[in-house]
């Protein structure tokens, strides 16, 4: 599982910094947190394909979070998109996006599908052969949820060579996956252990979106391998952090620690400060394994 940052600012671009978006990876299946303005373009420089993309989740309805949406749902439609979109956001994005569509005359050419988040709760939202995504509320100045993806495991890791060598058919490599042994015709059993290696690790994602300090979320994201949290601002600007309701940079290696994740991602910065490496040094005090994310970088979960 990898995710590729498309935006990292709290604001409108700049510096060459573009609002909050990022593409996870699982399986070669895309999925979209967020999407800021311009996300479609940075989609396009950063070589992330819309049509492995079925699911797109909102966090809430600033702009710097959706604005983006509109254009991404329509470019789709008119360049061919014809397998269904799934879209999971704040229930009054749903109107906005029909108002777009109607004044415009515009009928998709795919199956548009709208998934409004419950209010103040978690929500188990996709959980299918590849990867589960839940939903769980976080503290904004409007309502707010993160989002925590799971990349299940596909089981064991087959040994091809070893598989040829000790004649087990095709069909039965499945079930291989799965721990079995392989019993021949002639009454000789392969054991699992010769033909395969242990699988890859399930792994777990978090993205924390926009939030005050608070721990009121920590039973959510608990032990994920990696975690992104916002940190709009720096320690000495956590005045402007609580009264808007975003987060520090040391706030953020705190939840990392409480959480007991394995690396931290840092992003969200506010277009006020040049120089990110204060975020990380500031954050590294508290939590060594920090990451100031830069945009088209993709990162390993």
């Amino acid at each position: 599982m990898k995710v590729t940052i498309l935006g990292n600012n709290s604001a409108l671009p700049a510096f060459g910094r573009h609002p909050t978006a990022q593409a996870v990876s699982v399986y070669g299946k895309v999925v979209l947190f967020d999407c800021g303005e311009g996300t479609q373009i940075q989609m396009q420089r950063y070589g992330v394909k819309w049509r492995n993309m079925e699911h797109i989740f909102i966090s809430h309805l600033h702009g710097d979070h959706y604005f983006g949406l509109p254009g991404l749902i329509n470019s789709m439609s008119l360049l061919g998109r014809t397998l269904p979109l799934y879209v999971y956001a704040p229930q009054e994005l749903e109107l906005l996006i029909q108002q777009i569509l109607k004044v415009a005359d515009t009928t998709l050419g795919y199956p548009f599908h709208f998934h409004p988040l419950k209010k103040d709760s978690s929500e188990l939202l996709v959980n299918n052969d590849l990867f589960s995504v839940k939903s769980f509320p976080v503290e904004h100045r409007i309502p707010c949820h993160g989002f925590l993806i799971e990349h299940k495991t596909k089981g064991r890791k087959l040994l091809p060579d070893k598989c040829r060598e000790h004649e087990i058919p095709a069909y039965f490599y499945d079930r291989l996956k799965h721990g079995e042994d392989y019993e021949r015709a002639d009454g000789f059993v392969v054991k699992n252990e010769w033909v395969t290696t242990e699988g890859p690790s399930p792994k777990k994602y978090a993205y924390c979106a926009d939030t005050v300090f608070t721990d009121s979320f920590i039973e959510h994201i608990k032990g994920a391998d990696t975690i992104y949290h916002e940190c709009t601002y720096l320690e000495k600007d956590s005045d402007k952090a609580t009264a808007r309701f975003h987060s520090t940079a040391r706030q953020a290696a705190q939840i990392a620690r409480l959480a007991e994740t394995k690396q931290l991602l840092l992003g969200h910065f506010s277009s006020k400060y040049r120089e990110l490496e204060l975020f990380r040094d500031e954050a590294a005090e508290v939590f060594p394994n920090v990451v100031v994310t830069v945009e088209g970088s993709e990162y390993e979960i």
